[in-house]
């Protein structure tokens, strides 16, 4: 764990249009603060990778899950802020 407790999460916002296209796609920013650990334990673990297009984890194959580590926080994310707009050089003519 960090020592200031702040941790910066990252994430594609896509939004489609009524065509289909996109309207928005930006690559956004948020952080995670007031982290209050709650209970935290290791023990067994089953591992599920869901199918995704935009992390095609799935696809890996999982022989074993090693070992486990489990934790309960209360924590406070904050809002998100704009990074990079994929979209911006589709714009510029």
């Amino acid at each position: 764990m960090r020592a200031d407790g702040q941790y910066a999460t990252f994430a594609i916002k896509a939004i489609p249009d009524y065509t289909g296209g996109l309207r928005v796609c930006d690559l956004i920013r948020t952080q995670i603060t007031d982290i209050d650990i709650k209970w935290a334990w290791q023990g067994p673990a089953r591992l599920h990778l869901a199918e995704h297009v935009m992390a095609p984890l799935a696809d890996l194959p999982v022989h074993q899950v090693i070992s486990a580590s489990h934790i309960l926080t209360d924590l406070t994310l904050a809002p998100a802020t704009p990074v990079h707009d994929y979209l911006d050089q589709a714009k510029r003519p």
